[in-house]
């Protein structure tokens, strides 16, 4: 067989065993093992087994993932996640469905120091949809505020698909860091003009705040995410600035976590304990999948399929914007069948250099991907997100909670369309920060 028989074979040997929920890591690796061994010989294979493995796990920059991931997991596992959720429900309760916007705007605040989008539904979904149902809110605009408000989590920094993408594609990891905030913060914006949008269509989905507080006391319930704030700044602003890594960043931002919750008393040797080891089964899941992307991405280069499908589409008299919504709705597609991570390892040894090519920006694809990614989590039959909801509110059928985000869908798409037709929307800081 040809090399590039051999790796489109080994494409479909891959989608096979994910389809077949076998660990995205060990698939990854087991087709890029056997594809290498085929193309290359065994000893070449085996030689790629260790020294890809070696290369992998001593990549200093990717120890900025369990430092972001711990000073998410410190926080909240410390309970600040009522506390930030109640501060921002004071601050918008003077408008109609003001607990849907909270979530929305606590969903952004700890997007800020979570980089999980499964993190962030979780934790609002377990703090917000009890007290909206204390309000009588309806499901429909319960759910699809928590859902809209934790796929945050992967865009506005610190997020760990970013990092992840950095990684496989030696883009900077801080730039691609900034370059989330903007969209970030106009996302959190859109989900807001949404729901504003939606009660006023429909009073009946959510009612008037019965007990309104005062301006004095709004500004007062602020310091009640004082922590968010005082980590952002320090991590991401660092980065922004030039003061510090994106690694130093996570080890002084999860350092602020930590004695944040000592100092508060809030967290107990249990509750550390249990931080510690989410932590470490996260990281080690993420790392066994960049060991196997790695092995894979080697065998996709030998197979020459990435250079052909370049050469191919630039032998095309097509507009490489027809090409960019056609990988666009390639992405859609997959995110109704496969897990965030699976995509991006999947795809982008393909995908990355294609966009490269075209003559795109890589930070701002990196961006444009997560959006992919994040509408992918709100669609069926797979859509991550609506099933972390729906084991907290098991009284609405799933079924119901899809049709539920449909408002927050459509909202997603208009705004990656926007990102399209306006990349320095997502360019804009990353090239200030250099300048």
């Amino acid at each position: 067989m040809t090399p590039e028989t051999i790796g489109i074979v080994g494409i479909i040997l891959l989608l096979v065993l994910i389809f077949l929920r076998f660990p995205v890591g060990l698939s990854l690796f087991i087709v890029g093992f056997i594809g290498i061994g085929l193309i290359n010989g065994w000893e070449v294979s085996f030689n790629q087994l260790a020294s890809t493995a070696f290369s992998v796990v001593n990549n200093y920059g990717l120890s900025v993932i369990p430092l972001f991931i711990l000073m998410g997991l410190y926080l909240s596992y410390s309970g600040f996640g009522k506390d930030m959720f109640n501060a921002v429900d004071k601050c918008l309760g003077h408008f109609r469905g003001w607990l849907a916007l909270a979530c929305i705007g606590a969903g952004a605040i700890f997007a800020a120091i979570s980089g999980s989008t499964n993190a962030s539904t979780a934790t609002l979904a377990r703090v917000a949809i009890p007290e909206m149902s204390r309000f009588n809110y309806q499901l429909s605009l319960s759910t699809a505020s928590v859902a809209a408000g934790g796929t945050l989590g992967i865009l506005i920094p610190p997020s760990v698909i970013l990092v992840l993408y950095g990684a496989m594609t030696n883009e900077p990891i801080g730039p691609l860091l900034i370059a989330g905030i903007i969209p970030g913060l106009l996302l959190t914006l859109f989900f807001m003009l949404t729901i504003n949008l939606w009660v006023r269509r429909d009073p009946t989905v959510a009612p008037l705040n019965p007990n309104p507080v005062p301006v004095w006391e709004r500004f007062l319930s602020m310091k009640q995410i004082w922590p968010f704030l005082v980590i952002f700044v320090m991590s991401i602003g660092g980065i922004y600035f030039g003061w510090f890594t994106p690694t130093e960043a996570g080890g002084i931002g999860a350092m602020a976590a930590f004695l944040t919750s000592v100092f508060s008393r809030r967290i107990t040797w249990q509750k550390l304990s249990d931080s510690l080891g989410e932590a470490l089964r996260i990281t080690a899941m993420i790392f066994i999948i960049l060991v196997g992307a790695s092995v894979f991405g080697k065998f996709l280069a030998l197979s020459r399929i990435p250079m052909q499908l370049s050469s191919f589409v630039a032998g095309l008299e097509v507009s490489e914007y027809v090409i960019l919504v056609l990988i666009l709705i390639m992405y859609m597609i997959l995110g109704m069948f496969l897990e965030g991570i699976a995509i991006l390892v999947l795809t982008l040894p393909i995908v990355y250099p294609l966009i490269i090519d075209l003559g795109f920006d890589g930070i701002w694809f990196g961006v444009i991907m997560v959006m992919m990614l994040n509408i992918g989590l709100l669609t069926p039959p797979l859509g991550l997100s609506v099933y972390i909801i729906s084991g907290v509110v098991r009284e609405i059928p799933i079924q119901a909670i899809f049709r539920a985000v449909l408002p927050m869908l459509f909202t997603m798409i208009i705004f990656t369309v926007i990102l399209v037709l306006f990349p320095e929307i997502v360019t804009f800081l990353p090239e200030l920060s250099r300048q």
